[in-house]
């Protein structure tokens, strides 16, 4: 058993080298019986990971076992999904279902929407910023601070002007701000890229009110273009009462989400939605195909698209309500068992996102995948995520915490900058206990 438990560890281990057990070095190949060995220990220890997963929005709650037989065939959905290509090996008949769904859910036409599955919500991002940049080439790019990583880099990709925009404490786009910074830049047009649901606080940025904001400040509606980055809220807001609707009855371009968050695919993937009036401008017609194409990539994966369709055919709207609400009540559980044993907390409306102190110790970090900047740490509620692991992280953290504080010589961080004052519980603003 002791080799057992070395064996994995030792696959577990990545300090940037190639892991003895996995280095690829037979000539005449390995044989099936090893093959599946390693296979076997290292799902092994993705079981022990899963049961402290805890700090990033991915669903590991999943059985796809009836879609087994089809990784036994390359399945390509190169070019539009609604003209097909010559490549017959497709899932685009699947992919074109899911996008009606959520074109539904997001209120647009079937005959006024574009749209595909992407390898995930960094694409979609590619693609929505990309559409607003070819409708104004000369847009400036704004974007809250709290946005996720991928559109300071697709700024730097697409060589646009990106102004940052400051946010309030709850992570959301500080209006007042991007006012001034409008009318700073008044004379070029605005791309606007919004966050529903921000990644390290679970903020939403109010697209009413950023579209009152532009327009109160000149820019009509053939000068600005808004983006939706909608990675895990897109999913759930539309199941959330009194929750803002995501809808393209709002002046809004395009919206995407991630597939592997809280729908739980097993391959990362998403979806983009946008305005078939925008799609002229990037498709092209490609005859190796037998199609158009105005996707980023070239070859997409034909899996995904029937993952995700899987994963929505076979839960239906009352099974997802019920998942969305499953985990915002467990967020909340968990914010109020850090706050009574006197752990700083904070928990946006409609938000499964608990932020918090971030752990001195960053082995426990990685112990719980906790996701952490600056002095902030946050979990993310997902299906997976029960009642017991929550008890066990909290009761480990407070052990932990009894360690670390026990000779005085540190103390519990201050987050008010991060979380508010009246959130956070060290000892100048201590409210909480």
């Amino acid at each position: 058993m002791k080799k057992k438990e070395t064996q994995i560890d030792n696959i577990e281990e990545n300090d940037g080298n190639c892991n003895t057990n996995l280095a690829i070095t037979k000539c005449t190949g390995e044989t099936q019986a090893n093959l599946a060995s390693l296979i076997t220990q290292y799902v092994e220890t993705l079981n022990q990971c899963s049961f402290r997963h805890l700090g990033y929005p991915t669903n590991q709650d999943l059985n796809y076992d009836v879609l087994l037989p089809l990784l036994n065939f390359h399945l390509n959905n190169a070019g539009d999904p609604f003209l097909g290509s010559s490549f017959s090996l497709n899932s685009t008949a699947f992919e074109v279902c899911v996008l009606d769904w959520f074109a539904n859910l997001w209120e647009i036409e079937k005959n006024e929407y574009w749209g595909y599955v992407t390898t995930g919500g960094t694409e979609g991002n590619l693609h929505g910023i990309l559409v607003g940049r070819e409708q104004l080439p000369d847009g400036i790019l704004y974007t809250s601070q709290d946005s996720h990583y991928s559109i300071f880099k697709i700024a730097r990709m697409y060589r646009m002007q990106c102004v940052k925009v400051r946010t309030l404490v709850s992570g959301e786009i500080d209006c007042v701000d991007l006012k001034a910074l409008l009318v700073a830049h008044k004379d070029k047009p605005a791309i606007i890229n919004l966050n529903i649901g921000t990644t390290m606080k679970g903020a939403v940025d109010d697209v009413e009110l950023v579209i009152q904001t532009l327009e109160g400040c000149g820019f009509t509606r053939d000068r600005f273009y808004v983006h939706c980055d909608a990675a895990l809220f897109g999913m759930m807001l539309p199941f959330l009462k009194g929750a803002s609707r995501i809808s393209f009855k709002k002046a809004i371009g395009s919206v995407t989400i991630s597939g592997h968050k809280f729908l739980g695919c097993p391959i990362p993937c998403g979806v983009l939605i946008t305005r078939l009036e925008y799609i002229n401008a990037l498709s092209r017609d490609i005859e190796i195909i037998g199609s158009r194409d105005a996707t980023i990539t070239g070859s997409r994966c034909g899996h995904a698209p029937i993952f995700l369709w899987y994963a929505l055919k076979r839960r239906g709207l009352i099974g997802l309500q019920n998942e969305v609400q499953n985990c915002i009540m467990n967020a909340v559980y968990l914010q109020n068992r850090l706050r009574d044993a006197g752990i700083g907390a904070m928990l946006n409306e409609f938000s499964n996102i608990v932020i918090f102190e971030r752990p001195l110790d960053d082995e426990f970090s990685r112990r719980w995948s906790l996701a952490c900047n600056g002095n902030i740490a946050h979990v993310v509620v997902m299906q997976h995520v029960t009642i017991q692991m929550l008890d066990s992280f909290v009761s480990e953290f407070l052990q932990k915490r009894s360690i670390w504080f026990k000779d005085r010589r540190f103390q519990p961080l201050c987050i008010a900058n991060d979380i508010g004052s009246r959130n956070c519980a060290c000892s100048m603003h201590n409210s909480i206990s």
